[in-house]
């Protein structure tokens, strides 16, 4: 259930980006109009029939077009990060965790090709966003991430090297997302292949078992997937 603040948080948000755009867009019609003025200026300095030059047109209107595609750029990335930072204010306050973990769940889930959502969902599943969380079968830090797995990708990985932060998360999401790509993105596969193991999944799934346990559902619940998803990778 939302906070009363954030709903005045998200006018706000909404607003500011509303703003920018109007900027931008001012910004790009006061360079049309004073590009405009020089032209009709440098018309009436001259005695000549006001027929302007074919090149000097092209030229300026060139000008114009590099100019509007720069603040387009500018806009969009103003944009994205405006959608980041409204991100993790959200998901800080949702979940009551630091704002700089929440930064770096979501910035390392995009940058490993997971959907932020669901890297807040598997970290508060397997940890309740605990840095210190180990569980009996020698399961470490956020993901619960076991040495042997983490060695797959950093053979020199250490276990205290797995309580660090930005290591297991970075780990953990990078098993998430190879295991969406072997389960041909069935989100729900995936979890319960991390959960109990590929090997295992696989060999259930070959003799017409069902490999759920619960564990896919507890990540999922409440989690909704961006709109026309073809796979966070």
């Amino acid at each position: 259930m939302k906070r009363p603040t954030d709903k005045y948080g998200e006018l706000r948000g909404g607003a500011a980006q509303r703003l920018l755009v109007r900027g931008g867009l001012l910004l790009v019609t006061a360079a049309v109009i004073g590009t405009l003025a020089g032209w009709t200026k440098r018309v009436r300095a001259t005695e000549e029939v006001a027929v302007p030059n074919a090149r000097l047109v092209a030229r300026e209107m060139g000008s114009l077009g590099t100019q509007l595609d720069a603040a387009r750029g500018e806009m969009a990335l103003i944009r994205l990060q405006l959608d980041r930072a409204s991100a993790i204010m959200e998901s800080s306050a949702k979940y009551q965790i630091p704002a700089d973990l929440a930064a770096a769940i979501y910035d390392i889930a995009l940058s490993e090709g997971i959907d932020p959502a669901l890297g807040f969902q598997l970290v508060k599943v397997e940890s309740s966003f605990r840095a210190s969380a180990q569980s009996s079968a020698g399961a470490i830090g956020y993901t619960q991430v076991q040495l042997a797995t983490a060695r797959f990708y950093d053979p020199s990985v250490t276990s205290r090297e797995l309580f660090e932060r930005d290591v297991n998360l970075r780990i953990g999401f990078r098993f998430l997302n190879d295991l969406l790509g072997k389960f041909n993105h069935d989100t729900q596969t995936a979890l319960l292949a991390y959960n109990r193991g590929p090997g295992k999944v696989s060999q259930i799934l070959a003799q017409g078992g069902d490999p759920a346990n619960g564990y896919s559902d507890a990540v999922l619940e409440g989690y909704h997937p961006p709109k026309a998803e073809v796979g966070w990778r």
